[in-house]
């Protein structure tokens, strides 16, 4: 079987045919860098993640790429909030993003563009489009003019052409309420850009179709993101591109939500989970392990229970391939089973994919049990190659030093450290200001760097 993949576009599981023989072209819509990210906001990228190395595995070379959206009116509101600039919030909160998906195990993206590098890609798009009369500029803004584009918009998301509402604050230049922005016209305080339609930024929308074709060109294979971003942003895009004569992506892959209590996770409902919060809870292959192993499209309802079950349920693999190399010496990285591809070829059904891995581990302690090393050599050889596709494999440099004995020193040193950030936090509160800098420079003189951020207190080890 080969790989198919559902394709929101057309609502059907398509088999998969890059556009080059050998080569998958990938856009991901990547951070809005507003705050410090959340176990929802990385599964889209881990999703692709393994995607992307199944894809490899298939012998594709694979060109990713993962935008950053680094200006935005979130950004710029949050940054407000907290006194800080627009730019030195963005790139706060970029590193920590890029942190969080280096922790997981997302190998890197081919290209990290940031929509602010773009502009000029983003001007020369709007004046295709107002050249072909699917635009208009009107007081310094710039609009997409959906009713000029009426027969293909909605394709993507199912969207009636009476019923569109683009979630956009009214202005008086808009010759139709359906239409939505290209270009923001300056405003005081705010950055801006020089454009022949006056000083402005650009609208978040624009900036993906930018970027994306300037890497990947006109028409590449896969577009993947958040299903909340299938309206109004990707019909967005794909009208826009369309519209200015691009072919644009030929899938379209969109992952489910991460919910707690049954509601998206998002900054607005307060419900959020940091990754710094959720790493002190499980380790970082263990928490991959709880994000990939549903299937991408199904949503994950989060729970304490569910996250300590990824865990012993991780640990069981882990102990199997380390018990076999210690009783049989090192384990290489063997084939993947029949079962586990034919899984992942059914548009990534990583549910089986690990129930065949579980099997294998199963039929790998049996043969331990009995005294046949050779067979539980094999069996270990497949786990790793079969885990290694899912960015899992125990051994692999990026877990292979996140031991028991390495866990158990990290979760004791955590308990330690948040005893102080909370007699700290205290002390903050009670306004005894000397109390709380006397156990911040202890942490620090202790080598823990403390970062105050609007979702509580962060603390690193410092480098050295």
């Amino acid at each position: 079987m080969s790989l198919h993949l559902h394709d929101t576009a057309t609502r059907t599981t398509r088999e998969f045919h890059p556009r080059c023989d050998g080569v998958a072209s990938i856009y991901v819509c990547g951070a809005t860098v507003q705050g410090v990210p959340h176990v929802g906001h990385v599964r889209s990228g881990l999703n692709f993640d393994v995607l992307r190395r199944w894809l490899q595995h298939t012998g594709h070379d694979v060109r990713l790429v993962r935008n950053v959206t680094d200006i935005d009116d979130k950004i710029l509101t949050k940054a407000a909030e907290a006194g800080r600039p627009w730019w030195e919030w963005a790139a706060t909160h970029e590193r920590a993003f890029e942190a969080a998906y280096q922790q997981l195990g997302c190998l890197p993206p081919s290209v990290l563009p940031r929509a602010t590098g773009h502009v000029t890609q983003m001007i020369d798009l709007i004046q295709r489009l107002i050249d072909k009369g699917h635009a208009y500029a009107a007081g310094g803004d710039v609009y997409f003019s959906v009713s000029s584009y009426a027969d293909h918009y909605g394709r993507l998301s199912g969207q009636r052409l009476d019923e569109v509402q683009q979630g956009e604050t009214l202005a008086s230049g808009k010759r139709d309420p359906r239409d939505f922005t290209l270009w923001k016209g300056a405003k005081p305080g705010e950055p801006s850009w020089p454009t022949p339609w006056g000083h402005g930024r650009p609208g978040w929308h624009l900036e993906c179709s930018a970027m994306a074709t300037f890497y990947l060109g006109s028409e590449f294979d896969i577009h993947g993101g958040g299903l909340d971003l299938v309206f109004p942003h990707h019909e967005n895009e794909l009208a826009q591109s369309n519209a200015a004569g691009d072919g644009f992506a030929q899938y379209w892959m969109h992952n489910a939500w991460v919910t707690m209590s049954g509601e998206k996770m998002s900054k607005s409902l307060g419900n959020t989970l940091s990754i710094p919060a959720v790493l002190e809870r499980a380790r970082a292959a263990e928490l991959r392990y709880y994000l990939v192993t549903p299937h991408y499209r199904s949503t994950i309802e989060f729970s304490e229970e569910g996250l300590a079950e990824a865990v012993a349920t991780y640990r069981r693999i882990e102990s199997f391939v380390r018990r076999v190399g210690q009783r049989t010496g090192s384990v290489g990285l063997g084939e993947v089973a029949p079962e586990f591809a034919a899984a992942m070829d059914d548009d990534l059904s990583t549910p089986q994919a690990i129930a065949v891995v579980h099997n294998v581990v199963r039929e790998g302690n049996v043969a331990l049990d009995r005294g046949d090393d050779e067979a539980a050599r094999t069996a270990a050889a497949s786990v790793r190659a079969m885990t290694d596709v899912l960015g899992l494999d125990p051994l692999s440099e990026q877990w292979a030093e996140d031991s028991g004995a390495d866990d158990a020193a990290r979760r004791a040193l955590n308990d330690l450290v948040s005893a102080l950030l909370e007699q700290r936090q205290r002390a903050r509160q009670e306004r005894d200001f000397a109390t709380a800098d006397l156990l911040r420079d202890r942490l620090q003189a202790s080598g823990i760097a403390v970062e105050d951020t609007p979702d509580g207190p962060i603390w690193t080890l410092r480098d050295g």
